[in-house]
């Protein structure tokens, strides 16, 4: 194994990790700086907001700084805001500093992606890549619940500093074992959003954005949606969040092989309704703890298993610009995520936040419709493309 995919995949799995670990420690956050949860879940959207958008325009803009140096920059940035938001004195400054993190993550993980895709041989690229992107989900197996216990036995304050020293690990490693890293041809701003204008990739990145935002509206006050079963048992939490997270990275990889032998357009129509109707199920299963394991297993499962056949679709669908198109997918993941910090807070007050499922299903039901209309795009034009090579 290449040690310096592993030191990529460590700074993803960081990065991972400070994305989704909020869900388990945000009552703690609510408490100690006297919001309502609500509140206490933009901690969430501004993180994740500033990731969708800087993502892409960092990118462009640092197309021509050595790759070596935008990696430990980024690491840096993202390891200062993760020690200041621990130390926050209030909920604002707080927030300030999650936005800093956003912005340093922005800049790390297209530039690890590259980064793996060219210090390999090119029949080697494909699995690089996995590799790092291994570190991403693996965060939800394991730094996410991990995160959540120390946040449970001790403080918040020490899962950013638990965050902050992942990132400071991968950035010795930066530092010790990468050195030449060819840069990529640089492609502006503008050409990184032209596939947008081609309406089946539009409509799989907004298949994407709508499903991400329905799940997700429960995933970030997850400690809520099942506080009638967990009662502040973090030993729970964190088990609840394992079985999310192992499953998820069980079922990306079954995802993929499906995509490849029965089609990408049959797993995502199928995971979608799934989708739907374990977020519908959710309000009553999460009042036990049994139904709630076997929810949370399933919602994991699917969830992350839907990554994989809509990637696979945005690359049949735009093959000459697929790394373009899977960024923009990864800021429309972003996007989703910072709506539904809003949509949840909002949510909580209007049907409460045992009942937020509900909201979730109606959202992925409109992911379902618009993955048929991608569907119906796509055939169309391989139906077009094969009657001109018969011509």
């Amino acid at each position: 194994m290449d040690r310096r995919l592993l030191v990529l995949a460590l700074g993803m799995f960081a990065l991972g990790t400070d994305s989704f670990v909020m869900a388990g420690i945000l009552p703690e956050i609510s408490r100690a700086f006297g919001v309502p949860i609500g509140v206490a879940g933009q901690i969430t959207t501004v993180y994740a907001i500033t990731y969708a958008l800087a993502a892409p325009t960092v990118a462009a803009m640092a197309a021509r700084v050595p790759r070596k140096t935008l990696l430990l920059a980024s690491l840096g940035t993202f390891v200062l805001a993760n020690l200041a938001t621990a130390l926050a004195p209030s909920f604002g400054f707080a927030l300030v500093t999650r936005v800093v993190a956003g912005l340093g993550a922005a800049m790390f993980a297209p530039t690890a992606t590259g980064a793996a895709a060219t210090i390999v041989r090119p029949e080697k690229r494909g699995f690089a890549l996995a590799i790092v992107i291994t570190g991403l989900t693996a965060s939800t197996a394991l730094g996410t619940p991990l995160g959540a216990l120390i946040g449970g036995f001790g403080d918040w304050r020490w899962t950013m500093l638990f965050v902050s020293a992942l990132a400071a690990l991968a950035g010795v490693g930066v530092s010790t074992l990468l050195s030449d890293i060819p840069l990529l041809p640089a492609i502006s701003l503008l050409q990184r959003i032209t596939p947008v204008k081609e309406a089946r990739v539009a409509l799989t990145l907004i298949t994407g954005l709508t499903y991400q935002a329905g799940h997700f509206i429960c995933y970030i006050y997850f400690a809520v949606v099942f506080s009638e079963i967990i009662h502040g048992r973090t030993l729970l939490l964190g088990g609840l969040l394992v079985l999310w997270g192992v499953s998820g990275l069980i079922c990306n990889l079954v995802a993929g092989r499906l995509s490849d032998s029965i089609g990408n357009s049959k797993v995502i129509l199928c995971g979608l309704i799934m989708l739907a109707v374990i977020m519908g199920c959710l309000p009553l299963a999460s009042q036990n703890i049994w139904t709630a394991a076997i929810v949370v297993m399933a919602w994991g499962g699917v969830a992350w298993g839907l990554l994989v056949p809509q990637q696979h679709r945005l690359v049949m669908a735009a093959s000459h610009s697929a790394p373009v198109v899977l960024g923009l997918n990864t800021s429309g993941t972003y996007l989703g995520i910072t709506l539904a910090g809003g949509i949840g807070a909002f949510g909580i007050k209007a049907v409460g936040m045992h009942n937020l499922g509900y909201i979730s299903a109606a959202f992925i039901m409109v992911a379902l419709l618009f993955a048929e209309l991608a569907t119906q795009r796509i055939n169309a034009a391989q139906q077009t493309l094969l009657i001109e090579r018969l011509q």
